[in-house]
């Protein structure tokens, strides 16, 4: 997968690692970039930014946990760039609870982390399938791969995300249809600025900034790799989660134990300032 000459759409592109994979998108060379946020200000001043520079980029406000916005954000694509080659869908939202969250918020966790995604494939696999060709990137998390220590629903979503973008892979793989999943450890983003958020985050790895895992996506898209891994020893924590889950389940809580105050021991929930 080469972004020069794409049509390419980013949900969640108003910050963080959705407006780094759009200006880099950009400066690959991308033929047109339709940039997706709830908070359409900020992303429609991107898109003019980086309409100016040279991409065509159109920005607009979207909801992805509705699916009547994902489809029309599509057609909007279509309509002013062409055919969609690359959809990120980079939307999602953490809880920084156990399972003593409100229904609401295990319910939001689940309409963006997840079905943002299954929204996003309804909309553009019909046109990749006649075209015999397309490319869906998911951002999930390393939390998908292994555990968001003080986030249930975060988790819990964001494993299913990861199976959803397998369960792409092994259904439309034979058509044409690539998909990646980008799981990444701790990144420097406004989810991540709160102290108990960063303290977990930082026991576990380096903090890596957007643009370096917007580098990560330029290597794994052009190998079409399906686990973008910009954090490499999620690779390794993966095998050994996999080859002793009971040891690991205990190295994990006696991590967890030396956090101090960042996880609440009685809730399990982060402690959010």
């Amino acid at each position: 997968m080469q972004v020069r000459g794409a049509v390419v759409v980013v949900t969640g592109a108003a910050g963080g690692i959705g407006s780094a994979l759009a200006r880099r998108f950009a400066a690959e060379g991308a033929r047109g970039l339709l940039l997706a946020d709830l908070d359409a200000g900020r992303v429609e001043d991107l898109a003019l930014a980086l309409d100016r520079e040279g991409c065509h980029t159109v920005g607009v406000g979207s909801d992805v946990s509705r699916e009547s916005d994902v489809q029309a954000l599509v057609e909007t694509a279509e309509k002013h760039l062409g055919p969609v080659d690359l959809f990120c869908s980079n939307a999602g939202i953490g809880s920084g609870a156990g399972i003593e969250a409100p229904n609401e918020l295990w319910q939001a966790c689940w309409e963006i982390n997840v079905m943002a995604h299954v929204y996003a494939a309804r909309a553009v696999l019909p046109g990749m399938l006649k075209r015999g060709r397309g490319y869906l990137l998911h951002t999930a998390s390393a939390a998908g791969l292994l555990q968001m220590p003080g986030d249930a629903a975060y988790t819990a979503t964001k494993h299913a995300a990861v199976a959803f973008a397998e369960s792409l892979a092994v259904a439309y793989g034979g058509q044409g249809i690539k998909v990646s999943a980008l799981c990444p450890q701790g990144v420097r983003t406004a989810m991540t600025e709160d102290p108990a958020v960063a303290a977990v985050l930082g026991a576990f790895g380096r903090m890596l900034t957007p643009e370096q895992v917007a580098d990560a996506v330029i290597d794994g898209l052009a190998d079409e790799r399906f686990l973008i891994l910009p954090h490499p020893e999620v690779a390794e924590y993966e095998q050994g989660r996999a080859a002793d889950r009971d040891g690991w389940l205990d190295g994990l809580r006696h991590a967890v134990g030396k956090l101090g105050s960042a996880v609440d021991p009685g809730t399990g929930s982060l402690s959010l300032g």
